[in-house]
C-alpha cells in the first residue's frame, strides 16, 4: 500500500453521510480510474461497511476507522473545536495531521471544518487569518479559480497576493495548467480604478518579483469569459459573486425548460437538441466541478458541498487526489517564502528612507 494515495474521507460529513460518501469512491473510480488510491473511511462502521458491501467495495479498497461521534451540520465552529474531538471530522483531519493520510474530503459543515483544520494543520503563511476556498468556476474557456469565496470576509493586500500565490499553485496541480494567468477582480481595469487594497495587491504581483503570470485588473464579465485562469478577491465579494452565479445558472435553467415544455413545437425541438442541452447541463451542473480546497494550510482539505450527489462527492475525491500528487505545498512555500523576503526588503529600505 505504500505506493498508493492514501485519503481520508469524513465519512459521517454531509446531508446524506455514508450513503453517498462510499457510492462517491465507485463514482470517482468509474470516471477518474483510482486503482492507486487507498481510502480511509471514518464514522460508523456498520453503516459503512453495509454501504461498501451493496457498492461492492472491500478491505483492499477502504480501511473503516470507527467512531460513533459526529459534527452536526448546524454545529456553530466554537462548539465543534470543544466537542468535536475524536468526531469523524476531527479524525479525519488527524490523520493528515499525523502523515496517515495525504488529503481529506468532507461534505461536513463549512465553519466546523476550517475551525478544526486550522487547529489542527495550523496555517502556511503568517498573518493570513483563515483558510482561504476557491471555486472551480465553469467559463467559455474552462475552468477559472476563483478565491477567496467565503472564508475571509475582507482581505488585505497581502493576503490578496497570498491568494495569488495559491490559487496558481492550485490551477496548475489540479486543472493541468502550466502557467496559469492571474487577475485581481475589481470595479474597472484602469489604474486609479478599486479600494488601497485591490490597487496595492495590483502594484506588488506586477512588480515582477513572484514568478506568476500576472494579467492585472479584471471585471465581473471576466468570471464567465474566462479572461484569466486565477481570480483573486476577498471572501465577500467572492462569495456574493458566487451566490449570483448559482442563482443566475438556476433562473436559466428553469426558464429553459418552462419554453421547452410550452408547447408541441417545442417539445419536438427539445428532442432534437437533447444532446446539446445535456451538454449544456453538464457544463453548469455543480457536481462537476464539486470541491473547494482550503488552501493556506499546511495540509490538504477539500470541502464538497453538504447536498453532494455520489458523483460531485467523487469529483470532489479527484480534486484531493490530483493535489495529494502535486507539487501544489511545496511551490506554495517557495513562493510565500520569496513573497516574505520581499517584505523584508521593502522595510529595509523603508527604513532606510527614514534615518
Amino acid at each position: 500500500m505504500a505506493s498508493k494515495t492514501l485519503i481520508s474521507l469524513d465519512a459521517m460529513g454531509g446531508d446524506h453521510g455514508p450513503s453517498v460518501v462510499v457510492p462517491g469512491i465507485k463514482a470517482y473510480r468509474a470516471r477518474f480510474g483510482g486503482e492507486q488510491v487507498h481510502f480511509h473511511l471514518h464514522g460508523d462502521e456498520a453503516l459503512i461497511r453495509a454501504e461498501m458491501d451493496k457498492h461492492g467495495l472491500t478491505d483492499a479498497d477502504c480501511t473503516i476507522f470507527h467512531t460513533d461521534k459526529v459534527v452536526a451540520m448546524d454545529e456553530k465552529p466554537a462548539q465543534a473545536m470543544r466537542r468535536g474531538k475524536g468526531s469523524s471530522m476531527w479524525n479525519a483531519i488527524e490523520a493528515v495531521k499525523t502523515g496517515a493520510a495525504q488529503a481529506v474530503v468532507s461534505a461536513g459543515n463549512t465553519g466546523a471544518l476550517m475551525a478544526i483544520s486550522k487547529l489542527q494543520l495550523r496555517m502556511a503563511a503568517t498573518g493570513l487569518e483563515r483558510p482561504a476556498i476557491v471555486a472551480s468556476w465553469p467559463t467559455l474557456r474552462g475552468t477559472t479559480a476563483v478565491l477567496d469565496v467565503g472564508a475571509n470576509i475582507g482581505s488585505d493586500a497581502k493576503q490578496l497576493v497570498e491568494f495569488a500565490i495559491m490559487g496558481e499553485a492550485f490551477q496548475s496541480a489540479v486543472h493541468g495548467i502550466e502557467k496559469p494567468t492571474v487577475g485581481v477582480l475589481n470595479v474597472g481595469s484602469e489604474e486609479m480604478k478599486g479600494h488601497d487594497e485591490v490597487r496595492e495587491a495590483h502594484a506588488m504581483l506586477r512588480s515582477g518579483h513572484l514568478p506568476i503570470n500576472y494579467y492585472g485588473f479584471v471585471e465581473g464579465d471576466d468570471i464567465a469569459k474566462g479572461t484569466v485562469d486565477v481570480i483573486v478577491t476577498d471572501g465577500f465579494t467572492g462569495n456574493i459573486a458566487l451566490k449570483t452565479a448559482e442563482g443566475t445558472a438556476r433562473f436559466i435553467g428553469t426558464l429553459l425548460k418552462d419554453a421547452l415544455k410550452s408547447g408541441l413545437q417545442s417539445k419536438i425541438g427539445a428532442l432534437i437538441a437533447m444532446p446539446a442541452l445535456k451538454k449544456m447541463s453538464r457544463k453548469i451542473d455543480p457536481s462537476t466541478v464539486n470541491g473547494g480546497p482550503l488552501l493556506g494550510l499546511n495540509g490538504l482539505v477539500v470541502k464538497s458541498h453538504g447536498g453532494a450527489t455520489a458523483e460531485g462527492f467523487g469529483n470532489a475525491i479527484r480534486v484531493a487526489v490530483d493535489l495529494a500528487r502535486s507539487d501544489y505545498l511545496s511551490k506554495v512555500g517557495t513562493n510565500l517564502a520569496r513573497m516574505a523576503e520581499m517584505a523584508d526588503m521593502g522595510a529595509k529600505t523603508d527604513g532606510g528612507v527614514d534615518e
